[in-house]
């Protein structure tokens, strides 16, 4: 296997950096890439986090997985790259220093803005080696996605493998063009993309949840026993078909009534918003039966706010 020059045999390990992007300053900022391989040949899967730079809960998780060493196959190959958007990391910022959205520019292009040639290396150099990918994402901004795997409906496969992961949801969710998710499952690579937390913000119960899913996925692909650290576990993930966002109606102080990942039944009141004097205040209720799979947790919003993300058997 040859990664940026690198070669890696078998049985070996090592870490090497991507630098192809430059500040304004001409300084580069490197991108490690962890790469380890098992004694014997198999399938190669990609744990990667920080595509936004501000999502530091999906950064934890794989930074989580590399420290317990749970990425050292027996058989095939584990690629870790704790933090791709090493630029927005720095600012705590969701967008490259170009202002672009990294996850809307793939695959790129080695003639395009600074993501985009950022986009084609890793496309280039590391994602022909990869059969399976977990892609750890957050919530945008204030908004709290509880802990979910989305993929593209009709992959049995795939579907299979986010069962295995067994996050509280599976979502059916079809990946945007010029996404990273959509540019791999082009190429053929199976994609658990998952959500958890929000921006700037680390939880532990959605970093467990996102590394027991690899746990559970590495033992599954066989690229080495963790039967030891497989949990048993009773309830199996809710498949949601469709989904819908409620926005706000109003512009002022938010408060909701429910909380995130719960069923949340029709007619019941989902939140209130009113404004600063105590003049107004207006409730709102859910009009359809689902599960509450994001919702936002800052105080103040803007009329046209997305509220609550709701999903549906």
């Amino acid at each position: 296997m040859k990664i940026l020059n690198h070669t890696i045999g078998l049985g070996e390990s090592i870490q090497v950096k991507m630098n192809f992007a430059r500040l304004n300053t001409r300084d580069t900022i490197e991108v490690p890439i962890i790469v380890q391989r098992g004694k014997k040949e198999g399938p190669c899967l990609l744990l990667i986090g920080g595509v936004h730079g501000d999502e530091t809960n999906g950064v934890e998780i794989v930074r989580q997985i590399v420290a317990k060493g749970l990425n050292k196959p027996d058989v095939g190959t584990i690629i870790c790259i704790p933090l791709l958007n090493v630029f927005g990391f720095i600012n705590q910022t969701r967008e490259f220093p170009d202002g672009r959205d990294l996850n809307r520019v793939f695959p790129g292009s080695d003639k395009g803005s600074l993501a985009s040639r950022f986009a084609f290396h890793i496309m280039k150099e590391v994602i022909p080696h990869v059969d399976y990918c977990i892609d750890y994402h957050t919530g945008g901004a204030q908004r709290f996605n509880y802990s979910q795997i989305r993929i593209d409906e009709g992959d049995e496969e795939t579907f299979k493998l986010a069962e295995i992961f067994n996050a509280p949801y599976i979502v059916y969710s079809k990946s945007a063009e010029r996404t990273f998710r959509k540019s791999m499952v082009k190429l053929g690579v199976k994609v658990l993309l998952f959500e958890g937390g929000k921006s700037l913000n680390l939880d532990k119960t959605v970093t467990k949840v996102g590394i027991q899913g690899a746990i559970n996925v590495i033992h599954e692909l066989g690229l080495r026993d963790l039967s030891s650290k497989i949990l048993k576990e009773d309830q199996k993930p809710v498949l949601i078909k469709s989904s819908k966002w409620i926005r706000a109606r109003h512009s002022g102080m938010y408060r909701s009534d429910v909380r995130v990942g719960q069923k949340v039944l029709k007619g019941v009141k989902l939140g209130s918003i009113s404004d600063p004097f105590g003049n107004f205040e207006k409730g709102f209720k859910n009009n359809q039966e689902g599960y509450i799979l994001n919702s936002n947790h800052a105080p103040v919003v803007n009329q046209g706010d997305a509220l609550f993300h709701i999903g549906f058997e």
